[in-house]
């Protein structure tokens, strides 16, 4: 079973309703922007970082417009230093691969030991999109179904204002 089709299944399974938009493969922000998408203003963006140790990692979720401060986000998760975790990490953790990176891979990670993030924004958007751990699709739904579903996997979930 791909990662997508086990993302959309987490997703019918917790009745979670959401609108699915096929697209070419967009690796960035700035491609899914010529896309034209649907409800281009919901892109969420996705960072997946790791303490300096490389002891906690990181899913950050945060709006698409916004360009996150590590070194303020590392002060306000309690954790210092952060930096971008490696492929070799994605891999390990999410299951994915750079470019796919969403907060939809936590059903690659059945410990649950990815951290998930989410800026306070989010929760105030009536829909956030994110790719269902493939990035030739958009799925857009409410942002209290991402936070349940993220919960429903048992990865810890902070929400904070990405700097």
């Amino acid at each position: 079973m791909s990662d997508r089709t086990r993302a959309l299944e987490r997703l019918d399974r917790l009745g979670i309703a959401y609108e699915l938009e096929e697209h070419p493969a967009a690796f960035t922000i700035e491609e899914l922007d010529q896309l034209r998408l649907r409800h281009p203003e919901c892109i969420a963006k996705n960072l997946f970082l790791r303490d300096q140790k490389g002891r906690r990692h990181f899913l950050v979720t945060f709006c698409g417009h916004k360009h996150a401060d590590l070194a303020a986000l590392g002060q306000r998760l309690g954790c210092g230093k952060l930096s971008f975790a490696s492929p070799r990490r994605l891999e390990q953790y999410l299951g994915l691969v750079g470019g796919e990176v969403t907060p939809l891979g936590v059903v690659n990670d059945p410990d649950a030991a990815v951290e998930v993030v989410f800026d306070r924004d989010l929760a105030r958007q009536p829909l956030v999109g994110v790719h269902p751990c493939d990035n030739t699709a958009t799925v857009y739904l409410a942002f209290a179904d991402l936070r349940r579903l993220v919960e429903q996997n048992g990865n810890d979930v902070t929400l904070v204002e990405v700097p």
